[in-house]
């Protein structure tokens, strides 16, 4: 795997793609719920144009805490040095184990980049715990397998 910069920015790229892409949803729900809830016309039926309206405002304060949550999560990327050669893993480090190879940042999961396979993980994960603060060479257990970090970026 080529450990350069740009691999690093490549996938910080894609993670704040997926952010804007999730921002993005999320605006466009709230604005969905707030024209269904605007739109609510009265009916005989009584409380049941009050429940529809309840329910849309349900889903728009549902939506803005989601949204709240993703635009923190972005704030957490802005801090990230790209450019920084971290000896040890930290926030922006790209890490490659025996097991697979993790870039620190925020919690998205499995992306490919550049045909390879990378894990967008936090340090507050279970295995971002484990992965804090060591330095190439460190061997340490996760679900019973010792995995060893092979480099640091």
């Amino acid at each position: 795997m080529n450990k350069t910069g740009e691999i690093k920015k490549l996938i910080f790229d894609q993670i704040i793609k997926n952010i804007d892409d999730r921002i993005e949803t999320l605006k466009l729900a709230i604005e969905s719920a707030r024209e269904s809830r605007d739109n609510e016309t009265k009916c005989t039926v009584g409380d049941k144009y009050e429940t529809g309206r309840s329910m849309m405002q349900f889903e728009m304060e549902k939506n803005r805490i989601q949204l709240n949550k993703t635009l923190n999560l972005k704030n957490e990327l802005s801090q990230i040095d790209l450019h920084k050669k971290n000896e040890r893993v930290t926030l922006g480090s790209l890490v490659v184990a025996t097991n697979g190879n993790y870039f620190i940042s925020i919690g998205i999961g499995k992306l490919e980049v550049a045909n390879e396979i990378i894990y967008s993980i936090s340090l507050a994960s279970p295995i971002g715990k484990l992965l804090n603060n060591r330095k190439a060479g460190d061997k340490f257990s996760f679900q019973g397998k010792e995995i060893t970090i092979t480099e640091i970026f």
